[in-house]
């Protein structure tokens, strides 16, 4: 219960108290003092209290369970003909056991160790009183239907189910709730082998991974109440019928030998489970019900033919700890036990490995304590049968901690504990080598269920490359850019430095302290090329972040270029660093798996050459924007990827947080409605002709909606996910902040995509005359009068490339380039209007007019210059020099916004133009 629900609480009462004519004064004080005590950690106290103890029950429950079934089977076993009755048995109870999964609870399935890792790992797998009850029947039917597992994995599960439920009855925050599921599973495992202490290592070990104060003292006391429940109600177990130990020096090479022994077969047992796991789900169609019912019937037929002793677990395990000194028999127990496990575990049966662990690890000692008697007389076969069992234990679940004190706390001997700790490590060393990771991490994997490795603060750095924490979209000069230039570059720009490219090539680094050291020799009629620093300092995209660091702590620099192949493809600066810290330091700290949540997703059929992007978010503009998209689609046969992002507050969890799917379909349907109103166009003569000329195919149409704390970073994400090639956004027309250019998403967006960039500003007219929004028909854009500033960048001519898609929106489209220069030019350096003219020609086949000016503002020239025109769209190429220089660097974009009413495009290309 958190401290707000305390409080709130607390007030309730206080105003009852008043309602009723108690003591103004004295009650209140009385509840403050009483409901001082439902402080969130007592709360915490109070339920491992209560989870030991009802985990403690459903463990005593779950043995009296299975040995009241087993009992009866073998006795029905006796009365009958083994081969008849046991396989009939196994059948039945197989099949009646996968039939609760299958009908109640399907987390159910499988020892549920692996389903607990999922659930502490943040995945959504269900962890309540259902299945906890329904893991208690179906491992009583299995096991005691003679299926060759144990009991104590699914102790785990219903332990910590049980902890998911009290949780929900009695609420705490979500980081107690994880520690309390931890604490729960702690107390199955402890009420499981009466062992409290391996209960809490087994959290530590392999669960929760966390040492903190609260995850160890819910843990050691639910387990230790588990722990007490269990002897109290369910008995001692092995460790009064288990035989003196001991061990001598000399022994040593003999438990060396035996540990590599182990090592070696728990690995070949982990990847049988895997493999034998894989080989039934894909050769079995049928549900987990006959799956298992057909594994209790071969384990029956099987055991039938076998001694008496192989029809009680418990009793083989006892068998086997004492010692046997026929090698015969242990062998082939071991061999048959090998078998029976993995018919069992593959079909996902309820059961867990522990018990076949401790069974095949005790084989395995009792064959080397035969050797080491016959051959040199030493040692005692129990000594070797109860190393074997916590080294083989220990090896196949990774856990050799856990193990060694389960077997210590089995035995109460310390003369254990040498043998235990030479064979477990030996063993784990050996199994991690041939069998790396969790085996209950690789189970989950075939489930298709990755669980992300949690990072560490000490290790913020771990696993992060230069290219993770670069920027891609580097702005940079030409070497024969003028000082002057330069100067002017560096004012309008926030940057203290800019690389050197020529033809795509890195060739030097110029800073603000280059330039000043220029002006102060009056070097003011230079190229940059003669001051830049040559040959910098440089790191490749594959670098680890470690050496970044050092790189710019040893050197002072501020800025590292990033460098493959001699290409530049991105810049680390600083500022980078320690933002990749914070969101680093914030990941290992929060709750979110990923920076977005996907709630929604339709996928249509992968036809088109590439993929268009399209946030949508405002419906007033987005109908607009589902036009130009669909437009640039055919032209271009591209897929078109509809996105809606449903932002919610930073402390919010985005796969948790109830949303409202509402209008994102109706945003959607704004795009179905666009595509229904172009099934049969009547496009104008000059349109009938681009389009003939285009042939344009179906468009395929994907959409996803998704959850997220940062807009901005979503996009960036799909991004990548979705390999775009260009993306069409949205934007409102004006700057939030002055080192925002135009809005925290869209600059977001602009520095970081790795694909193109079409930024499309609406005029307010076209917004406020829009009569279709309600209805969400298709709009009439009346996009006729285009006017092209050009000054020879790349992304102006590729910008260009779209247009013929574009003017398909007009009715009667007339096109206008542009080419302002400075009046300091008497003439410009290259006439780019009769270039561009002629390409367009070319493609849309009718001419387009041209107008040469000279202004001292090149903003206010074109903004006039669209007035006089009445221009309804305006296209700038965000290039870094040239016309747009400034819009990406000065005050461009908001005199825009503020003084003229059209539309406006902007194209940023991901290729890096260098060029004026």
């Amino acid at each position: 219960m958190s401290l707000k629900r305390t409080e709130k609480l607390q007030n309730i009462l206080f105003a009852r108290i008043a309602l009723m004519g108690g003591e103004s004064q004295k009650a209140p004080t009385e509840f403050k003092i009483k409901y001082n005590w439902l402080k969130p950690k007592r709360i915490a106290i109070f339920e491992a209290c209560l989870i030991g103890w009802l985990a403690g029950i459903a463990a005593v429950l779950l043995k009296y369970g299975i040995g009241w079934i087993g009992g009866w089977r073998v006795q029905i076993a006796n009365d009958l003909p083994a081969w008849f009755a046991l396989p009939i048995i196994g059948l039945t109870g197989g099949f009646l056991s996968g039939f609760l999964i299958e009908k109640f609870a399907s987390e159910a399935s499988g020892s549920g160790i692996p389903q607990v890792k999922a659930a502490l790992g943040y995945v959504p797998i269900a962890l309540n009183l259902r299945v906890a009850i329904v893991k208690i029947m179906s491992t009583i039917l299995a096991l005691g239907s003679g299926l060759a597992l144990g009991r104590q994995g699914p102790t785990v599960q219903i332990g910590a189910a049980i902890a998911g439920q009290v949780s929900q009855w009695i609420p705490t925050s979500p980081e107690y709730q994880r520690q309390l599921i931890a604490a729960g599973a702690a107390a199955g495992l402890a009420a499981g082998f009466n062992a409290p202490i391996a209960g809490v290592l087994f959290v530590i070990e392999e669960l929760l991974h966390d040492v903190s104060s609260f995850t160890l003292g819910t843990a050691i006391l639910a387990s230790f109440i588990g722990g007490v429940v269990s002897i109290l109600l369910g008995g001692q177990g092995l460790s009064s019928n288990l035989p003196q130990i001991q061990f001598s020096i000399t022994e040593i090479p003999a438990f060396l030998i035996l540990g590599l022994l182990v090592g070696f077969f728990a690995a070949l047992f982990n990847h049988s489970v895997l493999l034998f796991t894989k080989w039934n789900r894909r050769i079995l169609q049928v549900g987990i019900a006959w799956r298992i019912a057909i594994a209790g019937c071969l384990s029956g037929l099987a055991i039938a033919l076998l001694p008496s002793e192989f029809r009680d677990s418990s009793g083989l395990q006892l068998f086997l700890a004492m010692g046997q000194p026929d090698w015969q028999n242990v062998a082939s127990t071991f061999a048959i036990r090998f078998a029976l496990t993995l018919v069992a575990c593959s079909a996902e049966t309820s059961g867990g490995l522990f018990i076949p662990s401790l069974i095949l690890g005790a084989a395995l000692g009792s064959l080397v304590g035969i050797a080491q008697l016959s051959l040199f007389g030493l040692g005692t076969l129990s000594t070797y049968a109860l190393s074997g069992m916590g080294a083989f234990f220990g090896a196949v679940a990774k856990v050799p901690i856990t193990a060694f004190v389960i077997v210590f706390e089995i035995t109460k001997d310390f003369n254990i504990i040498l043998p235990l700790m030479i064979t477990s490590v030996v063993a784990y060393l050996c199994t991690e080598k041939y069998a790396p990771g969790s085996l209950y991490t690789n189970l989950l994997a075939l489930k298709g269920i990755h669980l992300q490795p949690e990072v560490a603060t000490e290790d913020i750095w771990a696993g992060l490359r230069a290219a993770d924490v670069m920027q891609s979209q580097v702005e940079t000069l030409d070497g024969q850019t003028s000082l002057h230039e330069a100067i002017q570059f560096f004012a309008r720009s926030r940057h203290r430095g800019f690389p050197i490219v020529e033809n795509d090539q890195l060739v030097g680094i110029v800073t603000q302290m280059d330039l000043v050291k220029a002006q102060e020799r009056n070097a003011t009629a230079i190229a940059i090329s003669q001051i830049m620093t040559k040959n910098p300092i440089t790191v490749s995209p594959q670098e680890s972040l470690t050496q970044v660091l050092y790189l710019l702590s040893y050197y002072k620099l501020s800025r590292l270029p990033v460098i493959d192949h001699r290409k530049l493809v991105g810049i680390i600066t600083r500022s980078d660093v320690l933002r990749a810290q914070a969101n680093r330091l914030l990941g290992a700290k929060s709750t979110k798996t990923a920076s977005s949540y996907l709630v929604y997703q339709r996928r249509s059929p992968a036809t088109g050459k590439g993929r268009l992007l399209l946030p949508l978010s405002n419906p007033q503009t987005a109908i607009y924007l589902i036009e130009i998209a669909l437009a640039i689609a055919a032209q271009q046969n591209y897929e078109l990827e509809c996105l809606h992002i449903i932002p919610i507050a930073n402390h919010l969890t985005p796969s948790e947080t109830e949303v409202d799917l509402e209008p994102s379909f109706k945003l959607f349907q704004q795009v179905e409605n666009v595509v229904q109103s172009k099934a049969k166009p009547q496009p104008s003569k000059i349109q009938a002709k681009i389009l003939a000329s285009h042939q344009p195919k179906p468009i395929s149409i994907h959409k996803q909606i998704r959850v997220a704390h940062d807009v901005g970073q979503t996009i960036l994400e799909v991004i990548g996910d979705r390999q775009i090639d260009l993306l069409l956004i949205g934007w409102h027309g004006s700057p939030i902040t002055t080192d925002r250019l135009f809005e925290d998403t869209v600059d977001t967006v602009i520095k970081q995509a790795t694909c193109d960039v079409m930024l499309i500003k609406f005029s307010d007219r076209l917004q406020k005359s829009n009569p279709f929004i309600q209805e969400f028909r298709a709009p009439r854009i009346a996009f006729n009068r285009w006017l092209i500033p050009v000054a020879g960048g790349a992304n102006t001519a590729k910008a260009l490339l779209l247009l013929p898609a574009l003017i398909t929106l007009a009715a009667y489209p007339e096109i206008c380039l542009c080419q302002v220069s400075y009046p300091s030019q008497t003439k410009p350096e290259v006439n780019y209007l009769e270039q561009y003219a002629a390409m367009l020609y070319k493609s849309l086949h009718y001419s387009v007019g041209t107008i040469s000016l000279c202004s001292k503002s090149i903003a206010d020239a074109i903004i006039d210059l669209a007035e006089q025109e009445r221009s309804d769209v305006i296209i700038l190429g965000a290039t870094r020099e040239g016309i747009l220089q400034q819009i990406v660097h000065g005050n461009i974009p908001e005199a825009i916004a503020r003084h003229s009413d059209r539309t406006i495009i902007i194209f940023q290309s991901s290729t890096i133009s260098t060029k004026s």
